[in-house]
C-alpha cells in the first residue's frame, strides 16, 4: 500500500484466520440450507484457496495520521481512517475466535455513516492489545500536536487583534486631539 506518510507500525495477522474464514463460511452455508450441497466443494479445496487468498490480501498500517486497511478475495476493500476521527476501539470475542486464539478489533469513528455501527473490523491481529495501545498513543500524539497548532494560531490571532486595537486607540486619540484644537 503506497504511503506518503511514514508507517509507524504494520500489523501482522495470525494465520489461524484462514481456519476462521473456512469455518465461518461453512456455518453460513449450513444454516442457509441451500448452501449445504456447496459444503463438500468448500471443504475439499475451494474454501482453503479462498481463505488463503483472503489471508494473503490482509494488510494494515498505522501511519502518523491514519489507519490504513486492505482486505478481500474477489472484491477488494481499502479503507483509510484519520486517527483524529477514531472514537472507540473495542475487542470482540466469540467461542470460535476464542478457540482459535483470535480477536476482532472493532474501530468506530466520529460521524459514523455505517448503520452496522463500525467503520472497520480487524480480525486476528497478532498482539492485538499492543496494536490497540499503539493506535491510541499515535492518536493522542496527533491530537496534542493539533491542539498545539491551534493554540499557536490562536496566540497569533490574539497578537494581531491586539495590534489592530492599539492602532485604533492611537487613531481615536489623534481624532480627539484634533477635535479639541
Amino acid at each position: 500500500m503506497p504511503n506518503t506518510i511514514p508507517t509507524v507500525k504494520e500489523a501482522t495477522f495470525n494465520p489461524k484466520i484462514k481456519t476462521y474464514v473456512l469455518l465461518t463460511v461453512a456455518f453460513f452455508l449450513t444454516i442457509s440450507v441451500v448452501g449445504i450441497p456447496l459444503l463438500l466443494p468448500w471443504f475439499l479445496g475451494l474454501g482453503q484457496v479462498m481463505s488463503n487468498r483472503y489471508y494473503q490480501n490482509l494488510k494494515c498500517f498505522l501511519t502518523q495520521k491514519h489507519l490504513e486497511f486492505k482486505k478481500g478475495v474477489l472484491f477488494k476493500v481499502e479503507k483509510t481512517i484519520p486517527l483524529e476521527n477514531i472514537q472507540d476501539l473495542t475487542f470482540i470475542e466469540n467461542p470460535l475466535l476464542k478457540y482459535l486464539d483470535l480477536r476482532i478489533l472493532k474501530i468506530e469513528t466520529a460521524g459514523n455513516s455505517n448503520p452496522k455501527g463500525s467503520d472497520m473490523k480487524l480480525i486476528g491481529i497478532v498482539d492485538s492489545s499492543s496494536f490497540k495501545k499503539q493506535v491510541l498513543h499515535q492518536r493522542q500524539l496527533l491530537v496534542n500536536e493539533n491542539k498545539g497548532t491551534v493554540h499557536r494560531e490562536g496566540e497569533d490571532t490574539q497578537k494581531e487583534t491586539l495590534k489592530v486595537l492599539k492602532e485604533i486607540r492611537e487613531i481615536l486619540n489623534d481624532i480627539r486631539k484634533d477635535s479639541t484644537l
